[in-house]
């Protein structure tokens, strides 16, 4: 019993060991390590003049494929997209686009738009995970754009990051700042309308893209979004339980919010029978277990289907041009916990201080697992088959959905949880080229048009930045070959073989191996497991 108590010591002190030094250096500044300056052996370009040679091009529009193509890229921009063929006949040479300054050979090969994730936190100290990680699962899995709601490193981290992702001087995405109401500002709390709008002025003058909002009292929430639309600023929100009964998503869609985080608000602006939703009478919004149970018996309060009130909300979001980030993948667990904690990936990508900030804990956030059962699994299957309804047929009726996936919480990790995000919307009766739409064109126009700009990314034509994601297998017929691990098919002897995985990821025309960059990934998992076997500290990356 004594070696098993010391054992179980041993351990203790090695997880509290496994936030890198430089992260516990800044825990008084509530923020994690910056990336690391982008090495000399860390992407290739960007190149005078780069060609991608005899791809199949998925452009984003929700267009089908077309192929054989040739991708012409200056610097960062796309000049030309030009078909040289037909598919099994040789390529028509006199087609081709001239010299290049670099090739790439992509026949047989799938060119995607960059992805965008529009609700994408940077991960955090309670989690473990150094920008560098995170960075590096998005860019690995095709991500080449995010949105951080709520900029939980604080606004100047944040805005630095941004700044050093969009002169590439690191490996990550490109970064739009969405910051929370009184973030970095000394003027007091953000409680009235008058406070609101200067707080919006002040965050404008910052330089941040956006705010990240919850479910404020009426008339702050319309100072709020009012102002932000006069600066240029777009809005989203996670109205929550706390507000929700007088903020709920057609309300917020009325005063101008832009879009709609998960889909809380939207159940509660359906209710027909009720005001609010049916709480347990014990219920207490601090247990999580309570927070997340509940949620997942919300949908069924609501009107159903095709109801009148279901058509006359869903008419009026459609009218507002209302935009929905469902973030499907983050409550997956909730509705079966088994396939999420064992996912292929943990082993190789999820460094042991985020899995053991997964666990069930009364204080860690989504890890609600200490009674959860059987029924409120069910109860999150059937919440799920009404939201996917509501997702689908908005989108049926021209209305937007784009994806997000909110990672670093609920067995859920970087990059890895994006393309379950596809699947998702796949699952909710999405075609894969609309998932593949909702998944680039969807999130440019939405972190664009706040600003009044046309989109810069998001689609493959001239004139785009030169934001793409390349891989070997056909994402169209199966959206499994995206993830890092890519997926199991035979061999032409019947052997079972690993095929896909993105094979580059180009941001402003710059090619990464993204192979490489999970291999990076997994050094740092590796490093940290060993940090805590001898009880060394896991050092910075």
């Amino acid at each position: 019993m004594r070696i098993q108590a010391r054992r179980q010591l041993r351990l203790l002190l090695a997880m509290a060991m496994l936030v890198p030094t430089t992260l516990m250096s800044q825990q008084a500044n509530r923020t994690v390590p910056h990336a690391p300056d982008r090495g000399p052996d860390e992407g290739e370009g960007p190149f005078e003049r780069l060609i991608i040679r005899g791809a199949t091009v998925v452009d984003g529009t929700g267009a089908p494929g077309q192929g054989p193509m040739d991708i012409v890229i200056e610097g960062n921009r796309i000049v030309q997209v030009t078909s040289v063929g037909s598919p099994g006949a040789p390529i028509n040479e006199r087609r081709r686009p001239g010299d290049a300054t670099r090739e790439i050979d992509a026949q047989g090969m799938y060119v995607l738009p960059g992805f965008v994730d529009t609700h994408a936190h940077t991960g955090g100290l309670g989690q473990g995970t150094p920008a560098e990680y995170v960075y590096k699962l998005w860019m690995g899995n095709g991500v080449t754009t995010i949105r951080d709601p709520g900029s939980g490193n604080g606004v100047d981290w944040t805005l630095q990051a941004r700044e050093r992702s969009a002169g590439n001087e690191i490996v990550a995405p490109r970064i739009f700042v969405y910051i929370r109401p009184g973030m970095g500002w000394d003027g007091g709390p953000v409680t009235t309308p008058e406070a609101a709008r200067e707080w919006v002025r002040w965050a404008a003058g910052q330089g941040v893209d956006g705010l990240k909002l919850g479910s404020y009292d009426p008339d702050v929430m319309e100072a709020l979004i009012d102002e932000a639309g006069r600066q240029g600023l777009g809005t989203q929100a996670h109205l929550g339980q706390m507000g929700v009964a007088r903020m709920n998503a057609l309300e917020a869609a009325r005063l101008g919010l832009g879009s709609l985080e998960h889909w809380y608000g939207l159940p509660e602006a359906l209710f027909d029978n009720r005001s609010v939703q049916d709480f347990p009478y014990d219920y207490n919004y601090n247990n999580e277990y309570h927070r997340f149970g509940q949620a997942g018996r919300l949908w069924k309060q609501a009107s159903k289907p095709g109801s009148d009130k279901w058509n006359e909300v869903m008419d009026e979001l459609l009218e507002l041009d209302f935009i929905l980030s469902p973030t499907l993948t983050i409550y997956e667990a909730s509705r079966d916990v088994m396939r999420a904690r064992e996912a292929e990936w943990h082993d190789i990508y999820t460094l042991p201080s985020l899995w053991q900030f997964y666990q069930p804990s009364r204080t860690s956030h989504g890890s609600y697992w200490f009674d959860w059962t059987t029924q409120d699994e069910i109860e999150w299957k059937q919440n799920y088959r009404i939201w996917m309804t509501f997702l689908n047929e908005y989108k049926n009726r021209g209305g937007r959905v784009c994806t997000g996936s909110d990672a670093g919480f609920i067995y859920k990790l970087y990059g890895f949880a994006y393309i379950r995000e596809l699947e998702l919307l796949q699952e909710a009766g999405f075609h894969p080229l609309e998932v593949i739409r909702a998944a680039t064109l969807c999130g440019a126009e939405t972190l664009h048009e706040p600003k009044g700009l046309g989109i810069d990314f998001g689609l493959i034509k001239p004139g785009m930045l030169a934001d793409l994601v390349v891989v070997e297998e056909n994402p169209v017929h199966n959206l499994k070959v995206l993830y890092g691990t890519g997926t199991t098919k035979l061999d032409e002897d019947g052997n079972p073989m690993r095929v896909g995985g993105v094979k580059y990821t180009i941001k402003d025309g710059i090619i990464y191996d993204a192979k490489r960059l999970l291999a990076d990934v997994a050094r740092m998992v590796e490093e940290a497991k060993q940090s805590a076997a001898t009880g060394v500290g896991a050092g910075s990356h």
